[in-house]
């Protein structure tokens, strides 16, 4: 018992905290990328921390549910939010009641990791490059409609970005998740879908579908072949990613140990090499960072959100 007081640290101070489960809430269904990085890391932080490690998907609201339920949990880092980016740096500019701050509200953990967006064009599409998509589409303007994976998400807004920078008056189909939008983009039901990369390598590989350009500061490692969108004259840029926040006024310590046992799994050579071949790029950042990004990110899309006109039904 001594041992392992010493072990925490600081943390001896904190009544309880080594002994309780972790209860890890998702804001959105089980399965994919998304929550298959959440199970690896919380594996790894299961052995790090000699602890339980509960995954609970609470979905409602667009997201919007498990975050706030995080929010009013104690703050004593048994109960955390695993996150993509839209409900802590996009939903802020779309919804006029939020039920959340998603600054002051939450301590950030660690970024854990980071995906591009791209766009994809059907087999039936005839261009090859985004200069020759945007010709195609102004000789074709009944041909400018383009899916994203929800109204109000991050893929919907590159989307509004990209028709803008074009000067295309494009139309927007939303989807309930990749899974029905991409059979429908393959089988010529829609010209363009703009989406997380992840969802696309597999296709653009099996010449199914043609990514034509994604949205980072340099080429996708998943995807070589493909140039930006910078690369390709348009000034679009923006990625997504997944983070770990806990409440706010969590002890520092905790959230430090947490940050450690996040960072540890990120960097364990075998769950690098699984997010990587899912298409995620590994980062696991310290809090500071975290934050920063978060703020950043949230400066550059808020802008473009608000040009879009986009208001919540």
């Amino acid at each position: 018992m001594v041992a392992a007081a010493l072990a925490l640290g600081p943390l001896a101070c904190v009544q309880g905290w080594a002994e309780q489960p972790i209860r890890i809430v998702m804001p959105y269904a089980a399965g994919g990328v998304g929550g298959a990085a959440l199970r690896l890391i919380a594996e790894s932080m299961r052995v790090t921390l000699d602890r339980p490690i509960i995954i609970e998907n609470k979905v409602g609201a667009g997201g919007r549910l498990g975050v706030q339920a995080v929010k009013e949990a104690n703050a004593d880092g048994s109960i955390l939010l695993f996150t993509p980016i839209a409900p802590m740096a996009v939903f802020e500019h779309v919804y006029d009641k939020l039920g959340y701050d998603p600054v002051s509200d939450f301590a950030p953990i660690s970024q854990v990791a980071e995906f591009d967006l791209g766009i994809a064009v059907g087999p039936g599409i005839p261009a090859k490059t985004i200069r020759e998509l945007v010709e195609w589409l102004k000789a074709n303007p009944s041909q400018g409609a383009y899916g994203s994976p929800a109204a109000g998400s991050l893929p919907h807004f590159i989307g509004v970005l990209f028709a803008q920078k074009a000067a295309l008056d494009l139309r927007h189909v939303p989807y309930k998740g990749s899974g029905p939008a991409v059979p429908d983009l393959i089988g010529g039901h829609l010209p363009m879908y703009f989406s997380s990369i992840e969802a696309l390598v597999e296709t653009h590989r099996a010449g199914q579908v043609r990514v034509l350009a994604t949205s980072g500061q340099k080429r996708y490692f998943a995807l070589p072949d493909v140039p930006t969108f910078i690369e390709s004259g348009f000034d679009i840029r923006g990625s997504g990613w997944f983070g770990l926040y806990a409440p706010a006024k969590t002890p520092p310590e905790i959230v430090a140990r947490l940050n450690a046992a996040v960072v540890g799994a990120v960097q364990a050579q075998e769950i690098r090499d699984k997010l990587l071949k899912s298409g995620l790029q590994p980062t696991g950042t310290t809090p500071e960072q975290f934050a920063r990004i978060q703020k950043a990110d949230s400066e550059l899309w808020g802008p473009i959100i608000k040009a879009s006109g986009f208001r919540p039904e």
